[in-house]
């Protein structure tokens, strides 16, 4: 015990005359860093430049806590000089890609005590297709649309399986998992993950190889909000897709036997030919099930008339065209265009919403999901449920193949969502996600009751920093196995390998297990020294 409380305090000494120096950060950053790329606050362009990638205008508020600056690198030696700086003057880096996380902690964060600043990857968005190989090298700022549309220019009949959004950053996307329409058949987006190239603490430049197995293990799916490191670009592996695939949407309302129809797809949907994925979106009175099936309508309908009947497709429900069509026509509608998927904006980036997530192992009886439409969709503010069936390559895979660990027995994911459109308005709307959130207590997942870490959810536990200014493990596993189930230990382990220190954390980071609190020198100048303390706490 007297050693423990040596190292924490010592600890603490260490980062506190750290923090004294925040001061000199920024002269830091602009003897390493362009000025045009470094935009402090009261530099005129840090409200825009902020902005330009908050998908939740929740958390761009005169109340939101916000950063010191934003750095957008041009080329990774920026990255680096931001992580040195960063450590040498008391300043931690949280990074934005995309800026779709559901808790903003990309660019903002909860407590106003701790100084940050952001690393804006926008302009890290090189998408490098290999068509012999099959292989893309995309960095970490590039969306999901930008890189299926450079497939595309490449090969009609290759695709990767990773999200519907075409705004979503990759780098976010592959950090927790990633799924999509093609995820029956292909798996997760971060199953695909073949190399990675990561900034880590100490502003080494780390491959595959270099991080080590665990790392690469820890940021293919258990790395949202950059924990291990900053991620500058990825290679991974192309999926094969027919040169036609076909899309439908069959929407049903009570009246039309929406609730029968849905208690049926529980069953079904995880169980259809790995080729078609069929998701449910319950809004309302209504239920649109939404369809991707890799060929024709021909090959189609067959099979839906002999495993959903109760569906009623039929041929005028069929739309053929290309994978990358497909994309555009699911998230955008059927006037959207390919090019539309390169738009990096999209109109709901003005919505105001709130989000959480369910697993589900066992159907949901009927009479449940009546109560749901007669009670919780007929309310003035409700949201809706997204239903995205599992089963096929998803789970075939070992929970501990990716720290994403919803695999084999998981029926379905649920997202609960809802929306306003002016600040200071909500309350209701997040209530309304909140409490049907405990109602569905008895009919999902238990012990834990499962979360997807790309659906981040500070509802269900924020960190708290103990002894030696690092993360408490403990209080991190309230949040933690919700969403990595027994593979948070591990994670824990490998942040205690890659970042011992704590430094890149946030409000759900992963907490380092097995912790080295000191690192200097002797009395003697002569040799370096680190005391560790391995336990669970």
């Amino acid at each position: 015990m007297a050693l423990a409380a040596m190292l924490a305090i010592s600890s603490f000494f260490l980062f506190s005359a750290h923090a004294a120096s925040s001061d000199d950060f920024l002269p830091c950053l602009s003897r390493a860093i362009p000025e045009q790329l470094l935009f402090t606050r009261s530099s005129p362009s840090f409200a825009s430049v902020l902005a330009s990638s908050v998908r939740n205008p929740r958390f761009l508020t005169p109340a939101t806590v916000r950063p010191l600056c934003i750095v957008t690198p041009a080329n990774a030696s920026h990255v680096q000089a931001a992580v040195v700086c960063g450590r040498r003057h008391g300043v931690r880096l949280r990074v934005r890609s995309g800026g779709h996380d559901y808790e903003g902690l990309s660019y903002r964060s909860v407590r106003a005590e701790e100084p940050f600043a952001v690393v804006d990857l926008a302009g890290f968005r090189s998408v490098r297709v290999n068509r012999r190989a099959a292989t893309v090298w995309v960095d970490s700022g590039a969306t999901l649309g930008e890189l299926y549309y450079a497939i595309a220019k490449v090969s009609g009949r290759l695709a990767f399986p990773a999200g519907m959004c075409p705004t979503v950053g990759v780098g976010g996307h592959l950090s927790g998992g990633g799924f999509g329409m093609l995820l029956r058949k292909h798996g997760l987006a971060t199953d695909h993950v073949m190399d990675a190239t990561l900034v880590d603490a100490k502003g080494r430049i780390l491959d595959r190889n270099a991080m080590g197995r665990d790392v690469f293990w820890a940021i293919r799916g258990g790395g949202v909000g950059g924990s291990f490191g900053i991620v500058l670009s990825w290679q991974v592996k192309l999926v094969a897709v027919p040169p036609t695939v076909t899309v439908f949407t069959v929407e049903r309302s009570v009246e039309q036997g929406a609730v029968d129809i849905l208690a049926k797809w529980q069953e079904v949907a995880p169980a259809l030919p790995d080729d078609l994925l069929v998701r449910a979106v319950v809004h309302g009175q209504v239920v649109s099930f939404q369809s991707l099936y890799l060929g024709t309508c021909d090959a189609l309908l067959p099979v839906m008339r002999s495993r959903f009947p109760v569906l009623g497709l039929n041929r005028t429900h069929c739309n053929e065209m290309t994978w990358v069509q497909s994309v555009a026509y699911i998230y955008l509608g059927a006037d959207a265009t390919v090019e539309d998927i390169l738009n990096r904006t999209a109109a709901e980036d003005a919505v105001f919403t709130k989000a959480t997530s369910d697993y589900v192992r066992q159907a949901i009886a009927r009479e449940v999901w009546a109560e749901i439409f007669t009670g919780w969709l007929a309310k003035p503010d409700a949201g809706l449920m997204i239903l995205e069936p599992y089963g096929g390559k998803i789970a075939a895979l070992p929970e501990s193949a990716t720290p994403f660990p919803h695999r084999s027995g998981v029926l379905y994911n649920i997202q609960y969502m809802n929306f306003w459109e002016a600040a200071g308005e909500g309350a209701s709307q997040m209530a309304w996600v909140r409490d049907v959130y405990a109602f569905m207590e008895p009919h999902v997942t238990k012990n834990p009751r499962a979360a997807y870490g790309n659906y981040r959810d500070l509802d269900l536990g924020i960190n708290v920093v103990a002894g030696g200014n690092i993360t408490s493990y403990e209080t991190g596993r309230k949040w933690g196995e919700k969403y990595y189930k027994g593979n948070f230990k591990r994670l824990a382990m490998a942040k205690a390998e890659i970042d011992p220190d704590d430094y890149f954390r946030n409000e759900q980071s992963i907490p380092p297990l097995g912790m080295c609190l000191v690192e200097g020198i002797n009395n003697y100048g002569m040799e370096s020294f680190r005391l560790c303390r391995w336990d669970d706490h």
